[in-house]
Parts: structure tokens; sequence; C-alpha cells
């Protein structure tokens, strides 16, 4: 019944079970597993090293790299079970965020592009092991990935030993979707030769010696679906000033009427940000990004979107059963590549993309913070925002104006964290407006981001302190001794309203 999912027949007879390949982690090792956002991580043996980690007398701790965040609980459990010792680049769980911000999981925060560019170089020692999720392995012992590919391909090719989870629940028409390519050392790399959205560079599987492969485990367990939530009428709104503001460029001529391609980043902002651009007057969209989300799909049927390239493939619970089943439908509009390839900085430039992320807030001079709440303790993680900020033609970064009800402003006078700093921040768009900061000094773009951006609510105090700033002078001009007064009441009474 797996001749078709190993067709590498020399390689069946390493096929054992979760808990057997789990044997080969050992304390302080390096493991690298497939995932990213929840799509195609390896879903088995972590669950195995989780348990040995609890029931055994001696300690294993490891240290976890990712593409980026797990699904299925993998990271909670494996948190409970005290089996991290260090975590990176990218997450999103909350009991593993609580380990993070006690100090008790070293956690690297990395721009998507670069965990395996360090690897590469060794600044991250030797990576002893990867688990890698697989539709099937070829006859070559070519793996082919399910939905995401991540850091996989290099995970596989740089670690000591690789164990294949062949999930059973992911469709062998998947086959056929990925286009794995890896970059040379440094210095003498040649360029990467994508020049178009739809273009495939590389190979449709994971190429590595079938020897490296030490041990194959069957699953059959879908992916995690996605967490995201249904567009709300603030969510509307920003979606609309912003089809409104890329309409006013095509417009003067700076952009073209088919816009460029398309990024957005992770959640139910970005999301339904995206989704509104079915009710816009653009056509024939592409989208060169890192997760394709329902909106994708809601695009594609909407007749909006003619091609979409990521690096996997996330999905509400019937959005996930509705493409699976029918992906032959989809697939010559789609591609999923490696993250430093999706995440790649010179492609993003090349391309002209429209970067669409999300912010935790933002100040008025256009820094942003994505990572930290209060400055202080992590979110979830920078992911791949600043690959596409620093690199695209419009870097846009959307936020609610307010949270908690109004107790708390998006829009503060300096960020007590910043992951992008206003040089890399084109347009910041909230419910309330659209602050475009192209070519503005900062005492312009104070003025623009409090009148177009801050709620109500706030935009009086915001108002106050860019006055009494802008008295005491300066290029950006602050008043030190009140920058954080809004956070500071905040955690002193649970508000930043006085």
């Amino acid at each position: 019944m797996l001749d078709d999912r190993i067709r590498c027949a020399a390689l069946r007879g390493k096929i054992t079970s979760a808990a057997d390949a789990a044997q080969l982690v050992r304390n302080g090792m390096r493991v690298g597993t497939s995932g990213f956002t929840r799509a195609g991580d390896a879903k088995a043996v972590p669950l195995e090293i989780a348990r040995r980690a609890r029931e055994e007398s001696e300690p294993l701790r490891i240290t976890l790299m990712t593409g980026a965040s797990l699904g299925n609980d993998t990271d909670r459990i494996l948190t409970e079970a005290r089996a991290l010792e260090r975590r990176l680049p990218f997450q999103v769980d909350a009991t593993l965020r609580r380990a993070i911000n006690r100090g008790e999981v070293m956690f690297v925060d990395q721009h998507l592009s670069e965990t395996v560019e360090l690897l590469r170089d060794n600044r991250l020692g030797a990576l002893d092991l990867a688990i890698i999720e697989a539709v099937a392995i070829t006859e070559t012992g070519g793996i082919v990935p399910t939905t995401s590919v991540g850091n996989s391909a290099t995970f596989a090719a740089l670690a000591q030993k690789v164990i294949v989870e062949i999930n059973l629940a992911q469709p062998l028409a998947l086959e056929g979707l990925h286009d794995i390519w890896s970059p040379a050392a440094r210095p003498g790399r040649a360029p990467l030769p994508l020049m178009r959205v739809e273009d495939r560079v590389g190979t449709p599987c994971i190429q590595i010696a079938p020897e490296k492969i030490a041990a194959i485990v069957i699953t059959n367990q879908p992916d995690s679906s996605s967490t995201v939530l249904p567009a709300d009428a603030d969510t509307a709104l920003i979606a609309g000033h912003l089809v409104e503001f890329f309409q006013h460029e095509v417009s003067r001529g700076r952009l073209p009427k088919q816009l460029p391609p398309l990024q957005a980043g992770i959640g139910t902002i970005a999301n339904a940000v995206l989704s509104g651009f079915a009710a816009s007057p653009f056509e024939a969209l592409t989208l060169y990004s890192e997760v394709l989300q329902d909106s994708t799909f809601d695009l594609f049927d909407a007749g909006k979107l003619a091609f979409a390239s990521g690096a996997s493939v996330t999905l509400s619970a019937k959005r996930q059963e509705q493409v699976l089943n029918d992906i032959a439908r989809y697939r010559d509009r789609l591609v999923l590549r490696p993250q430093e390839v999706s995440n790649h900085p010179e492609v993003i430039r090349r391309l002209g993309l429209i970067a669409i992320n999300t912010a935790l807030e933002a100040d008025i001079y256009g820094n942003v913070n994505s990572t930290h709440v209060g400055g202080t303790h992590m979110m979830n993680g920078i992911g791949g925002s600043g690959d596409f900020a620093r690199n695209a033609s419009y870097a846009v970064f959307a936020t609610k104006s307010i949270a908690k009800d109004g107790r708390i402003s998006s829009i503060v006078p300096m960020v007590p964290h910043c992951d992008h700093n206003e040089h890399d921040v084109d347009v910041i768009v909230t419910e309330r407006g659209l602050a475009n900061l192209t070519g503005l000094a900062p005492r312009e773009r104070a003025l623009t981001v409090i009148e177009h951006c801050a709620h109500p609510l706030y935009r009086d105090i915001l108002r106050d302190y860019y006055r009494d700033a802008a008295a005491l002078g300066g290029h950006t001009p602050h008043r030190l001794d009140a920058a954080f007064a809004l956070h500071t009441r905040f955690a002193q009474t649970g508000s930043m309203l006085p």
C-alpha cells in the first residue's frame, strides 16, 4: 500500500515507529523540523521526543529550529516536557511564549530568510538531525514536501541524519507543486534566476543522498487549521483605504494598472486586507508571499488572482478540506518554495513587491514594533516582515488604531521596541485612515500619522505630546521624560487613557 508513497524500494526497510525514530535524538542536539505557520510540520516524532523528556531520568533538551510556527500544539507539548533549551526562528504558542518571557527557553528571533544562511556558515553549530514531513519519497530518494517547504530543504541537506514522516493524510496530488532551489556557498554564489512570480527555477523535491535517511515514520494526520478570524468592519475599512491608495498611485503613474506582486503577512488583519482586493478594480493580481492563507483562494475563486507563490499553505478548517480535495483546480497557479526564496531580499526588490504586514504598534514617526508587548515581552517574532519591508517598493504596515476596547492605542509617541525603523516603512494604515510617509521629514510624518491613523480617543494626547516635543527642537522631536507615558500608564492602571 505504500509503494506509491515510498518509491525507492531500498528505503522501505527504514520504516519504523515514531517512538523508535525518536531514539535518534540525544541531549543537546540541534534538531531542524519541517513546518511553516502550522503547515507541513512533523507531527509524530516531536511528540515522542517530548514523551522521552518527560519519562526518562536523563535530561533531554534540544535546540529546535523550524521554518516558522508549528501546529498540533507541538511547541506547547515540548515546552511542558521541558524538552526545549533553545528555539528559533519564530513561534506563536502561548505556553512557549510564557516560558520564553520567563527566561526558561532561549528564543532567537530571526528574519526568516536568514536562519539557514547562518547554518550554512556554521554560525549556529552543526545540525544533528532533520525531521521532515513528506507526501512521498521518489525513486531516487528525493523527499516530496507536503503543504510547506520552509527551511526543510536546507535542514535535510545539512543534517547528519534525516527522519522522514510520510503523512497519508496529505494528498499525493501535492507532488509537483514545489520548486526547491538552494543557493551555493558564498562568495561564489550565482544570482537566483527568478524573474517572474510564476517562474520555476529548481526541482520538485528535496534531493539528498538516500543513505542520509535514517528512519521513515508513517503518519495520518491533517495540518492544524488556521486561527484567523473573519473580516470585520475595521479590517474592511483598512482594506478600503489601501485599495483607494493604490488606485491613487496608479492614477498618478507611480504604479502600473496591473499592480506589482503582493505580499501579505500572517494573521487575521493581513488575511482580511488581502481578501478585500476581491472587491477592488484590480485584475490579474499575483502574490509573492510566505503564507498562502484563505484570502489567496478567495482571490482565485473571485477571478482576481492569476498566480501565487509562497512557502506554505495555511488554511481554515473548511478551506483546508476544500482546497486539498480539489488541489488539481489550483495547482497550475500555485508554487511552494523554500523560505529563503520566498523571502529573498534581492528578488523582493527585483519584483517591486507591495508588502502588507501587521504591527503591534507604530509611533508617530513611522517606527514599527511587531514583536514585543510593552517593549519587553515577546509575542511571536519578526517573521518575514523585515525581509519584505526593507526591500519592497511599498512597505505597508496595518493595525487597528486601538485594542482592548480602547484601553490601548496602537499609535504611540515612541515604540518601546523597534523592529522596522522609519526608513523601512512607507505606509501606515488603520481603520481611521492611511498615512503615506514617502518623502516626508519626521515632523511631517508625525502630523500625518496623528491626523490620519490615530483613534480620536488618543489624537489630542498625541498632538499635545508632539507640540511639547517640537518646542524642545530637534530633527525628530521627542520628550524623553514622556515618550513612554502611555505604556507606563497602561502598566500601572490597565489603560493608556488618563
